[in-house]
């Protein structure tokens, strides 16, 4: 694939972060997603990409904009066919109730390598590159702390566990204060939160816990460009999900390696932070009506990983001046 494509979709995420943060602290999320959603798409059409959404907003017949199945791009004769896994807005409370870690994503690569995971719950865990290879999903939580702790070399009591803060993870929270490992929770977000595994200066060294499926295999594509080292697993809470997981082919018993989830090298990940957090700044608006824009854009195939701050100029991008 155009390995220019990486920066261009760091415009997309910017799009979409625009359109978004204007309604930071608003109260209402659903206007912040649909700002989002529709400067996500507008500029996803500019493109030169034959592009299919395979994780989106949800199916055709309830969401018009960025559903699953939606052809995406230009579309012309020397379009590259691609998959397009996107989140306008990951973290739509946070948006809404002025709190960190919303972030703008969207991840590419080519046809038939992202996984059209449905829309359920996932257990997930998530580690960086001097982590990868001795997790396990379905090996014990103590199992996998130990053995994270001893792949970095630290003492557990300095290991830093990172999940939402859900009733569904007492449990995990019990095992890890029995240790002694730090715990950091979080509202929402858990793309970024997974990503922050594989930067050491961020203080997080594995996530753990039940978020989307969705979101999944968004930040697996990013920790394919990392080094890092992802699994999950299905989690239908009803017969209706278990029987969608049949009819799309996908096992909920197995545990998806990363390979699973995102094949091959040739991914594109890109992120503009909304509000501040543990990965990306925040969009903050400055006088003469200007907005800077904090994004990272990833490649798999090289590793190249680019921060970007952009300057924005509103007054030439009407539809963000509101």
């Amino acid at each position: 694939m155009d390995r220019n494509l990486a920066i261009n979709l760091a415009r997309v995420t910017e799009a979409a972060a625009l359109g978004a943060a204007k309604y930071m602290g608003r109260g209402d999320k659903n206007i912040a997603d649909q700002a989002a959603v529709d400067g996500m798409r507008n500029m996803l059409d500019t493109l030169n990409i034959d592009g299919v959404v395979v994780i989106g907003e949800g199916e055709m017949d309830e969401a018009p904009m960025l559903y699953i199945g939606e052809q995406i791009g230009k579309a012309e004769d020397d379009s590259i066919k691609v998959d397009i896994a996107v989140d306008p807005v990951d973290g739509t409370n946070c948006v809404a109730k002025g709190l960190p870690n919303a972030v703008a994503v969207v991840a590419v690569a080519p046809k038939g390598h992202l996984l059209n995971a449905p829309d359920m719950y996932m257990d997930k865990i998530a580690v960086g590159p001097k982590a990868k290879g001795v997790i396990n999903l379905d090996a014990p939580v103590k199992e996998n702390l130990l053995n994270v702790a001893k792949a970095l070399n630290k003492n557990i009591t300095d290991l830093t566990v990172t999940m939402l803060d859900r009733e569904r993870h007492e449990e995990i929270i019990k095992e890890c204060r029995e240790l002694g490992v730090r715990i950091k929770l979080f509202q929402e977000g858990d793309v970024a939160a997974a990503i922050a595994t594989c930067f050491e200066d961020r203080g997080i060294d594995i996530m753990l816990g039940i978020g989307g499926a969705p979101e999944g295999v968004i930040a697996a594509a990013a920790i394919k460009c990392l080094g890092g080292e992802f699994q999950g697993k299905l989690v239908p809470f009803e017969e209706e999900e278990r029987e969608r997981c049949k009819k799309m082919g996908v096992d909920c018993e197995k545990v998806l390696q990363l390979e699973d989830l995102v094949k091959g090298n040739e991914v594109y990940f890109a992120s503009t932070g909304i509000s501040d957090g543990d990965l990306l700044k925040g969009v903050t608006y400055s006088q003469s009506n200007t907005a800077r824009t904090h994004s990272v854009v990833m490649r798999a195939e090289t590793g190249t990983v680019r921060f970007i701050e952009t300057m924005h100029k509103l007054d030439k991008k009407p539809k963000y001046a509101k």
